[in-house]
């Protein structure tokens, strides 16, 4: 079988969820992530949309980080919120962690996620390298 195909999982420290996902997973050099706003307990930060978004990031990068890469092998970012309000405190911390070319981005305003107390989540593509390839 053709090792290009193959899809690994990346080691993290972040939660370990019982629900049957990871937290990223690299196939054909790419990383594939979502990420949600949950401290080391699992449990979802408070103190709002800004908290929760500088969670999401601080667990993104640390994700990218596993994998031997950073915010600049994003590709694509499609972030989730439940409120369209939330979308001007997500763009500011957006601006902070990213710089230009951006990665290509859509942005979703939804009636709810997994968990009733989550505002915003992310899911992210980004470059990876393969580490069987």
């Amino acid at each position: 079988m053709n090792d290009h195909n193959q899809k690994h999982s990346v080691k993290t420290s972040l939660f370990a969820s019982k629900a049957p996902l990871e937290w990223a997973i690299i196939n054909n050099g790419t990383l594939y992530t979502a990420q949600i706003p949950i401290d080391q307990t699992g449990a979802v930060v408070e103190g709002g949309i800004e908290a929760q978004t500088r969670q999401i990031f601080s667990n993104l990068i640390h994700t990218l980080e596993c994998a031997g890469e950073s915010l600049d092998s994003v590709l694509q970012v499609m972030i989730y919120v439940t409120d369209r309000e939330y979308l001007k405190t997500v763009n500011s911390i957006y601006a902070e962690h990213f710089n230009a070319p951006y990665p290509n981005r859509a942005a979703i305003v939804v009636a709810g996620l997994a968990r009733e107390e989550m505002l915003v989540e992310f899911v992210v593509y980004a470059a990876a390298t393969d580490p069987t390839a």
